[in-house]
Parts: structure tokens; C-alpha cells; sequence
């Protein structure tokens, strides 16, 4: 069944995909280091933080993550963490590219899960 905001969802690539999943994954308020360690605990792919923030940057831009800069903190010299929220937009995108995904391996599990 298709959902209007498939139609109007902007396409994700497969960096911005796993980014908005894992920040999906830790929750809202999560910070760039946090998930970057998500992506790499799940894929085994090793990241430098810079992509990440890339990454997150032009998702911002495409108004699909909302950032904010928390308090300072202690542990951090006093300095303060950004922190990001997934935006409707962003959700509509990561929903769209699950359903995509689903539909097109839709009876290729076994084999997939062997490649």
C-alpha cells in the first residue's frame, strides 16, 4: 500500500540511510559520536567521525535531522555536544526506503542472506 509521503519523500543514499537508522536506533537527542559507534557495532564498518558529520550536516540541510546544541558538560572541558533529532521529513524518507527495500527483496531473503 503506498503512503502519500512516498511520493514526496526524497530518495536516500546509503550513508544518509544508515545514518537516519541508527539515529533512529539510539534515539532522539543523539549525538555524532553515538552514531557512529551504532553504525559500526551493526556493519562492522569502520568510520571516520568527519563522514558521519558530513553526512548529518546535509541531512540537516534536506531538513530531514534537526540539531541543537546541549549544556556544557563536565566530563567535556565545559565545552557543549550537538545533539539530533529525526524530522517528519526524515521519517518519511526512512520509511519510504524500508518499504522500497522490502518490496523489491520481497522472496530473495534466503538467497540474500547467503551472498
Amino acid at each position: 500500500m503506498k503512503h502519500i509521503q512516498d511520493y514526496y519523500a526524497p530518495v536516500l543514499g546509503e550513508f544518509e540511510h544508515l545514518v537516519l537508522t541508527a539515529l533512529l536506533r539510539v534515539g532522539s537527542g543523539a549525538y555524532g559520536a553515538a552514531i557512529r559507534q551504532e553504525i559500526e557495532d551493526r556493519t562492522g564498518r569502520r568510520l571516520s567521525v568527519s563522514a558521519v558529520y558530513v553526512t548529518l550536516t546535509r541531512l540537516e540541510r534536506k531538513k530531514m535531522v534537526v540539531s541543537y546544541v546541549g549544556p556544557p558538560t563536565a566530563q567535556r572541558g565545559g565545552r557543549r555536544k550537538k545533539h539530533y533529532v529525526i524530522a517528519e521529513e526524515g521519517e518519511h524518507a526512512l520509511g519510504r526506503a524500508y518499504r522500497a527495500f522490502r518490496a523489491i527483496t520481497e522472496g530473495l531473503e534466503d538467497r540474500l542472506a547467503e551472498l
